[in-house]
């Protein structure tokens, strides 16, 4: 489809830290001698995401490797913390993706019409006026995305599609729980500092509903770019927009249910965003189904500590967990 791209009310496309403004930027990893990097693009539902693969060097045709992709929180980006991590893993013999959501980074944008659509010509194009929908939280649009990001890798000739695994942090980290519970191709997770979400509470639903009713019938934007703002302890992230439409049935804790992939969960001890308590419920109900499953708790540490003073530690105890499950 032809499109005027006039991008009313765009965000920048620059790479932001996983970190909330005033928290602080972490340096990129240089790349060492024995890693590659590429950049590639993943199409999800048509929408081009900006990706960088990271490789070990000298690979033969006929080497298949175990591959991670990586999945970043609120307002992370592959130029961010996946940056730090990729070439540690890509070191050890793994293909490695880190990826931009569709809307967030360097990807390209999801898009809404801002005047009704005329009648397409005979191939099905036209030329409209669009906004671009920028950094917008929801289920719905990212764990596509990562789906999108499990499909690429699964077709990359050095990747034994047998053995893919998912990183997740923060809201990354309900994101690949939910995954993992939903894709049979997800043979191993590590998560850390997660999200699992509170959105199947009654109240949450009934806010979500009443929302929907207004969005469909045009008495509230039908996708939140002047509204939609978080608050609270969220309030830094400016830029980051939530629709609790989106998020109606996707339940990080009830999708773990599903999980039967080995699960690793790595917590701050001190984590003052969302519910140890529940990690913990998530991690047990998988033991006692038989499912390989650990939590890991870095002492001393709040929910940011993962990205600083506790970095080494959890990136430590996630590659033990995919040497473990994801080599052969």
């Amino acid at each position: 489809m032809k499109i005027a791209f006039i991008l009313l009310a765009a965000l920048s496309l620059s790479a932001v830290a996983q970190t909330p403004k005033g928290k602080g930027k972490r340096p990129r990893a240089p790349l060492p001698d024995t890693v590659e990097m590429r950049p590639v693009t993943v199409f999800s539902d048509g929408t081009r995401m900006a990706g960088d693969l990271y490789l070990p060097k000298g690979l033969k045709p006929e080497d298949k490797l175990p591959a991670i992709v990586l999945c970043a929180g609120t307002g992370g980006t592959k130029g961010g913390t996946q940056a730090r991590l990729a070439p540690r893993f890509a070191e050890k013999g793994y293909i490695v993706l880190a990826f931009d959501y569709r809307g967030w980074g360097q990807s390209e944008s999801l898009l809404v019409a801002t005047e009704r659509q005329p009648a397409p010509d005979t191939n099905n194009e036209m030329t409209l006026k669009v906004k671009a929908l920028r950094w917008q939280m929801n289920y719905a649009y990212q764990t596509e995305d990562i789906r999108a990001a499990i499909s690429f890798v699964a077709g990359e000739p050095n990747v034994d599609k047998e053995r893919i695994g998912l990183w997740g942090s923060s809201y990354g980290g309900g994101l690949v729980t939910w995954v993992a519970g939903n894709d049979p191709r997800v043979k191993c997770v590590a998560a850390q500092v997660p999200g699992m979400g509170g959105g199947s509470r009654p109240a949450a639903v009934k806010y979500a509903l009443d929302l929907a009713t207004k969005q469909a019938r045009g008495e509230t934007e039908p996708v939140p770019i002047e509204t939609g703002k978080m608050g609270g302890k969220m309030a830094t992230y400016e830029n980051m927009r939530v629709n609790p439409v989106k998020n109606i049935g996707f339940s990080a804790l009830d999708a773990a249910a599903k999980i039967n992939a080995p699960a690793l969960f790595v917590a701050a001890e001190k984590e003052e965003l969302s519910s140890n308590d529940t990690v913990e419920a998530v991690h047990k109900a998988l033991v006692e189904r038989g499912v390989p499953s650990k939590l890991h708790v870095i002492k001393g540490i709040t929910h940011y500590g993962v990205y600083g003073e506790g970095f080494e530690e959890a990136t430590r105890v996630e590659l033990e967990w995919f040497e473990t499950y994801l080599k052969p």
